[in-house]
C-alpha cells in the first residue's frame, strides 16, 4: 500500500509512503486526497490521487516519490529519493481580500535521504529533503515512530512525529515581504525555522488476494512560526486520503 495536496499530499506521500512494506513488486490504484489548509479563508483542496507502487531490491516508487536504496535489509532501509511537493498558495483560492493581493507560491520538487529502522516494537521513519527547483530553497526534516498492527485482513498503523521546516521553507510559504505588505495592508513577516508535531493513522483492509482499500490521515499542530503568519488563521492543518488498490 502507498499513501499520500498530491507537500501536503506530498509530505504524507513522500514520508508516510516510506512506511509501506510492499507485499508484491507492483500495484496500481486510485483515490482521493483532501487538504485542510491553514491559510485564511482558503478553499479546501480535493485531489485525485494516483496510487502506484513498485518495489525491488534497488529501486522503489510510491505515489509521488521514488528512490534508490543505498542499504536495504529487513531491519534498515536507507535510500536517496525525490518527491513532487505540490504544496502551494494561489491568491485566487482565498476569499480574504488581503491574501488575494499576495504573490503566488509554487509547487516544487524535493530530494534527499530517507531511512527506516524496524524493530519488534515498531519502526523509526525519517527523511531529510531540500527544494531542488529553486522555489523555496527550503529544507524539511521529518521524524516519526510508528507501530503496525495486523489482525486478519485489517492492518492499522498509528504514528507520532514531528516535522522541522527551515526558515527559507517557512518564509516562502508563510512569509510576507515588504512589497506584499504595502500592497495588501498585512504586516510584513519573516519567520524563522520551526517544529510542527503531528499524529498519523493509516488503515488498510484486504478485500481479496489482489484488491485492498485504504485510508490515511495526518493532524499537524503548526509551529509558532507558521501560526504567527498574517497569512494564517488556524493552529492546525489536516490531510486525508482514501482509495482502492490492485496488487499484481
Amino acid at each position: 500500500m502507498t499513501k499520500f495536496k498530491l507537500l501536503a499530499l506530498g509530505v504524507l506521500i513522500a514520508t508516510s509512503t516510506f512506511t509501506a512494506n510492499a507485499e508484491s513488486n507492483f500495484s496500481l490504484g486510485a483515490g482521493v486526497g483532501i487538504v485542510e489548509s491553514p491559510y485564511k479563508q482558503y478553499d479546501r483542496d480535493v485531489y485525485p490521487v494516483p496510487v502506484i507502487t513498485y518495489e525491488s531490491d534497488n529501486f522503489w516508487f510510491r505515489g509521488l516519490a521514488g528512490g534508490y536504496y543505498l542499504w536495504n535489509d529487513e531491519a534498515d532501509k536507507l535510500s536517496v529519493f525525490a518527491a513532487y511537493s505540490p504544496w502551494h498558495f494561489k491568491p485566487g483560492d482565498s476569499d480574504n481580500n488581503q491574501l488575494r493581493q499576495l504573490n503566488k507560491r509554487k509547487s516544487t520538487a524535493m530530494a534527499g535521504l530517507s531511512y527506516i529502522h524496524n524493530t519488534e516494537y515498531g519502526f523509526l521513519r525519517t527523511a531529510l529533503s531540500g527544494d531542488v527547483l529553486d522555489n523555496s530553497n527550503g529544507v524539511v526534516w521529518d521524524l516519526a515512530w510508528l507501530y503496525r498492527y495486523t489482525n486478519g485482513a485489517l492492518t492499522v498503523t498509528p504514528g507520532i512525529g514531528v516535522e522541522w521546516s527551515s526558515d527559507n521553507q517557512n518564509e516562502y510559504y508563510y512569509g510576507v515581504s515588504r512589497s506584499e505588505a504595502r500592497r495588501s495592508g498585512l504586516n510584513s513577516y519573516d519567520p524563522d525555522n520551526g517544529w510542527s508535531p503531528y499524529l498519523e493513522l493509516t488503515a488498510s483492509y484486504q478485500l481479496s488476494d489482489s484488491w485492498s482499500v485504504y485510508g490515511t490521515g495526518r493532524y499537524t499542530h503548526l509551529s509558532d512560526e507558521i501560526k504567527d503568519s498574517p497569512m494564517v488563521d488556524s493552529s492546525w492543518a489536516g490531510l486525508l486520503s482514501t482509495g482502492v488498490t490492485y496488487r499484481f
